[in-house]
């Protein structure tokens, strides 16, 4: 019985993973191109609760009771979003202190090396 619920959330895992529209817009997110998406990507939970709102007042005015999973993935969702945002600035610190330090020691090794050559030396 465990084995099978195991392997089912796995399944459900995989597949929301794969084709959950919040999951790959994070996804491009976490990229070093997109880390500068993070902030604004935050404004993205609003349709989100917007949804879940909306979902929660249908429930409550005679709806099917299986919107509550909707909602439940739509606040998981804007959530997500709310928490990549300063994640995001965080991680675009660091990678740009990172490439700051390559260049700088680009930099220095092609100094030192000018310095090194024949042609640099006075006649």
């Amino acid at each position: 019985m465990f084995r099978m619920i195991l392997a089912a959330s796995m399944y459900v895992q995989g597949f929301l993973r794969a084709w959950m529209p919040s999951n790959i817009v994070l996804d491009l997110i976490r990229t070093r191109r997109g880390l500068k998406w993070g902030v604004p990507g935050t404004l993205l939970a609003a349709p989100y609760l917007a949804i879940a709102y909306w979902c929660t007042t249908a429930i409550a005015a005679g709806a099917p009771g299986g919107l509550n999973l909707v909602v439940l993935v739509c606040i998981w969702s804007a959530l997500k979003f709310l928490v990549m945002g300063p994640i995001s600035l965080i991680l675009l610190a660091r990678v740009r202190l990172r490439e700051r330090g390559e260049r700088r020691r680009a930099s220095r090794a092609a100094g030192y090396a000018s310095a090194d050559s024949p042609a640099a030396e006075p006649a």
